[in-house]
């Protein structure tokens, strides 16, 4: 059975967006962009949130799309056919290959599973709002952190604090050039 991971890059203090809702510091460098190029060919749907989907909507844009590098063009070449599933209470349709959920997070993942849609890679989470959600449950296998060297005070953090333990196992690291450090941990169960 294939893992739910939820991977976002974060402040050194553990935010995924400062108080004003940026996140331009997290830029990944091109060692790091790389990297996620790797990581996404590991996923075989995407489940997020309405900020999140409206963020990625980014690589498919045209005007965007012509400006590209060869890995800008690599990764939308791999995140633009990925099946996304879309949570959110204001949108009332999105393109596919993304499709809006119709049950609640668990059951939707339930669903992916039954569907056999892990068979064909990770079931990955993005969106601190979702993934908060999704630990709560107990649902998600896998955390996946960029930690980016800077502090930005507050915002959305990457973990809920929700008083609950829950135990770790780190099962791979890596320093980037760009002071960068990728952190995989397993929930240990």
């Amino acid at each position: 059975m294939r893992r739910v991971t939820y991977s976002m890059g974060m402040s050194l203090d553990g935010y995924v967006m400062d108080g004003e809702g940026r996140f331009d510091w997290s830029e990944p460098s091109p060692e790091v962009f790389a990297f996620h190029i790797e990581e996404i060919k590991r996923v075989g749907v995407h489940l997020m949130g309405r900020r999140l989907h409206e963020t990625m909507l980014y690589w498919s844009q045209p005007e965007n799309v012509e400006g590209f590098d060869a890995a800008e063009r690599e990764w939308a070449s791999l995140w633009n056919p990925l099946p996304k599933v879309v949570f959110s209470r204001t949108l009332t349709a999105v393109e596919a290959p993304a499709r809006l959920a119709t049950l609640g997070l668990a059951e939707e993942i339930e669903r992916l599973l039954a569907e056999g849609r892990a068979a064909y890679g990770d079931i990955a989470i993005g969106g601190a709002d979702l993934a908060h959600q999704a630990a709560t449950l107990g649902l998600i296998d896998e955390y996946q952190v960029f930690v980016d060297p800077v502090l930005v005070g507050g915002g959305t953090p990457f973990f809920a604090h929700d008083g609950r333990r829950e135990d770790l196992e780190l099962v791979e690291s890596r320093i980037f050039e760009s002071g960068t450090v990728f952190l995989r941990y397993r929930v240990v169960r």
